[in-house]
């Protein structure tokens, strides 16, 4: 297997850890607030990683960690942004539309960089538009508060993925992980210190589960193998590769928190998965296989 197909492997994994944690964070949040609850999942992050990397934590220097602040703001609010999201709308349906980010990269670096993107990049983002359309656009063309938090998400991580991919193409980011993490905790810190609502001790053992599950799985190890595997794949791979999260989501949805997977949900998630497959098929490679099987026959 090559270094690349077990990344890939890796990171299909890690989509499934980020899918159920929608179901998972929705649960532990109850009436909570969602600031408190993203100190505790990023500070258990940093206390993991700085063991596990600890080799790079003593590397550690003010590059890595102007490096960790500017992958850090993004997704701040890519990840607080989506947890306020589920306050307001079903944790399926949330891991679905925050699949958006898959077009929104393309549509960035066109704007910004002026990168010419491959055509079958743009026909998956399309094909993924539309399941993301059927998904959360409701009754009369309308679209509910959690939607909108959730979109918002999106284009912040659409923004820290493609400042990631730019970082790992000239430097290695592990001695900016715990930087990166650290930071974030900073800033929920603060922000729940603004937070009248905030409770710093909640009482329910559903709380501090959904804290280790999202710290351990869908923060410390998904975060580490991004930013590992984007030395090697393009923003653009990884945000389609992502789309596999919301399949893991609404099934998790489906057991954990008992909603509906709709006809609507299905045909759309069916739009994301055709989207994953097209992005990730080299249609160059296979005509050439195709055309080597006609000569030698």
């Amino acid at each position: 297997m090559e270094k690349k197909q077990i990344l890939l492997v890796l990171l299909i994994i890690g989509t499934a850890f980020w899918g159920i944690s929608y179901s998972v964070t929705k649960l532990a949040i109850g009436n909570y607030s969602p600031s408190t609850f993203l100190f505790y999942r990023f500070l258990m992050a940093v206390v993991v990683l700085t063991i596990i990397f600890w080799k790079y934590v003593r590397q550690t220097n003010l590059e890595s960690i102007k490096t960790g602040a500017v992958l850090a703001v993004p997704m701040f609010l890519g990840i607080y942004l989506q947890t306020i999201g589920l306050k307001y709308t079903d944790a399926s349906q949330c891991s679905f539309i925050a699949g958006l980010c898959v077009i929104i990269i393309p549509l960035i670096k066109l704007t910004v960089y002026k990168t010419n993107i491959p055509l079958k990049i743009w026909i998956a983002a399309l094909t993924a538009l539309s399941g993301l359309f059927i998904i959360a656009i409701q009754d009369q063309l309308t679209i509910n508060l959690g939607d909108l938090y959730t979109i918002a998400g999106a284009f912040a991580f659409a923004v820290y993925l493609i400042s990631v991919e730019k970082h790992a193409a000239v430097k290695n980011l592990l001695t900016s992980i715990v930087p990166l993490f650290a930071i974030c905790a900073l800033l929920t810190f603060f922000l729940a210190l603004t937070d009248q609502n905030a409770d710093w001790f909640p009482q329910k053992d559903t709380f501090w589960m959904g804290v280790m599950y999202c710290a351990l799985f869908s923060t410390a190890y998904m975060y580490t193998i991004s930013n590992i595997s984007q030395r090697y794949l393009s923003a653009e791979r990884v945000a389609v590769i992502y789309l596999f999260e919301p399949i893991f989501g609404a099934i998790a949805a489906f057991f954990i928190l008992g909603e509906n997977l709709s006809m609507r949900l299905l045909l759309g998630g069916s739009l994301i998965f055709t989207a994953t497959i097209i992005s990730e098929v080299n249609f160059k490679k296979r005509k050439q296989k195709l055309s080597i099987k006609r000569d030698t026959i």
